[in-house]
């Protein structure tokens, strides 16, 4: 396991399981919903419920970064008496550190040519460049990225490995994907492969997900990337056997600090399984045994390839409850299912499968605990909202022999943002924030026991769906087009 890493999921676990302690304040962001099992739970003790009054634009916070938003911005504060740093990569292929309390710009390294989507068979990011959350290595102190670059005949995926001092570019980086896996004699179409999710650190390797472009053009597959931190030039791999089935949900993969769980997509034209519409371990190696216990697939997966109704576009969750290793995933045909993480299932193998969303379930779900179950958030409409249609809603799973699931609360806004939670101490004062991304482009927190909306901001111009801030002991940021919003509480 990741020495970094290590500390931040045991105290985790303990702050969820019963008679547990409170979980470590968040002090870095060094990845997709802040640690690697992506609850998006931020430990932020100031930031009560009450205290929620007070949040407000900070004026003294001016950032300027150059091209669109997708990636989340990530956020170092290291024990060199520097100041914290926002990290932001945008689809011009521009990272930029900034400093967190002014927006002042530390440093600005711009990787190559982003690809224009006339270079591409389909797509709707133009440019394409950097789309998937970076990572951050606290103890090299090196963030990891991949960028879609056009400096040649033909598009392709490099990945660079950036200094958190200065930018510059790590020794043997940056890793031509393609070439290197042709070496092995493995054929990774660039062109065809989008780089969506976000990446993951585990022990001594990033790993990085890869599907296709919006409009499923050309032949793809799902594969994850597995480079060694120390040495760029020692690949490995895995790819959906069947052609498709891309993993392209923006957490990307998941981590309960021994494994790698990934989501998968539509596959085509496959007629028996072959790696898609499912939920999938894969061991450090990036090998998969194809066995049960290894792999999630609903019975109805060749339904869920013609209609497109991935179960790809959320990444798995997990969260245990008492003894209860759990993983649950989120699919576009509107079903929850609760997984064994222990035993995956295989074919129809879930613990539990529900329909709890009459439109398809996409963009990043996170959870927190509460006395009455784990909740789990996301954006769409719940079937059983209280109130009616919601464009956020969290379920509730409670423990038991199998565990139950229901819809504890939903809240309305407008738009297509990723949820994530604060809370004071892993647990108490939960509070759900999410951004109505292409739709109102609001801040919104919801108070994460009832419901009740305690802040909502003005319009922020700029912000891209699926979208996600982060929180820091201080301040809420949010990243859009050519900018970094503050929130100071």
């Amino acid at each position: 396991m990741n020495k970094t890493f290590a500390p931040l999921l045991s105290l985790w676990l303990a702050a969820v399981a019963p008679g547990g302690w409170a979980a470590e304040p968040t002090k870095t962001v060094l990845t997709y919903h802040a640690t690697a099992d992506r609850a998006g739970n931020y430990v932020v003790p100031a930031l009560t419920w009450e205290r929620v009054s007070s949040l407000h634009p900070d004026t003294g916070f001016h950032a300027q970064i150059d091209g669109h938003v997708y990636a989340q911005p990530l956020y170092w504060r290291g024990g060199d008496g520097q100041p914290g740093r926002l990290l932001v990569a945008t689809e011009n292929n521009m990272v930029t550190a900034l400093d967190a309390s002014t927006g002042m710009t530390l440093w600005q390294r711009s990787l190559g040519h982003p690809v224009p989507r006339a270079a591409l068979p389909c797509g709707n990011i133009d440019p394409l460049g950097i789309t998937g959350t970076p990572v951050i290595d606290a103890q090299s102190q090196t963030v990891f990225l991949d960028a879609m670059m056009l400096d040649g005949p033909t598009p392709q995926h490099e990945l660079f490995a950036l200094s958190l001092k200065d930018g510059s570019i790590r020794p043997g980086w940056p890793v031509n994907v393609a070439a290197r896996l042709a070496s092995q004699g493995l054929a990774f179409t660039a062109r065809n492969q989008n780089q969506r999710g976000a990446l993951t650190i585990l022990g001594d390797r990033v790993y990085v997900p890869y599907g296709g472009h919006f409009g499923d053009c050309a032949s793809y597959h799902g594969w994850v990337v597995g480079v060694r931190l120390s040495d760029p030039q020692a690949v490995t791999s895995w790819h959906t056997s069947a052609s498709a089935g891309g993993i392209w949900a923006p957490a990307g993969i998941s981590s309960d600090g021994h494994a790698l769980f990934v989501a998968t997509g539509n596959t085509m034209d496959a007629t028996t399984w072959g790696g898609g519409e499912a939920v999938l371990r894969l061991d450090p190696a990036l090998s998969f045994s194809g066995a049960a216990n290894d792999f999630f697939a609903p019975s109805n997966w060749r339904e869920l390839d013609e209609s497109d109704a991935d179960l790809g576009g959320v990444a798995p969750v997990l969260f245990d409850i008492g003894d209860a290793e759990l993983a649950l995933a989120l699919g576009k045909d509107g079903k929850a299912y609760l997984l064994d993480r222990r035993n995956l299932g295989g074919l129809a193998g879930s613990l539990l499968a529900e329909q709890v969303s009459d439109q398809p379930i996409r963009t990043a779900a996170a959870d927190y605990p509460t006395a009455d179950g784990m909740m789990i958030a996301f954006q769409g409409s719940g079937i059983d909202c209280p109130s009616g249609p919601a464009d956020l809603t969290v379920l509730r799973v409670r423990a038991g022999k199998p565990p139950s699931l229901d819809t504890a609360w939903c809240a309305s806004l407008r738009g297509a943002g990723a949820p994530m939670v604060t809370t004071t101490d892993g647990k108490t004062d939960p509070i759900v924030w999410i951004l109505g991304a292409e739709g109102d482009n609001r801040l919104y927190g919801f108070r994460g026991d009832t419901g009740e909306r305690l802040f909502m901001s003005a319009p922020l111009p700029g912000l891209r769906h699926f979208g996600t801030l982060i929180a820091t002991q201080d301040h809420l940021y949010v990243a859009a087009d050519d900018t970094v919003f503050a929130f100071a509480f």
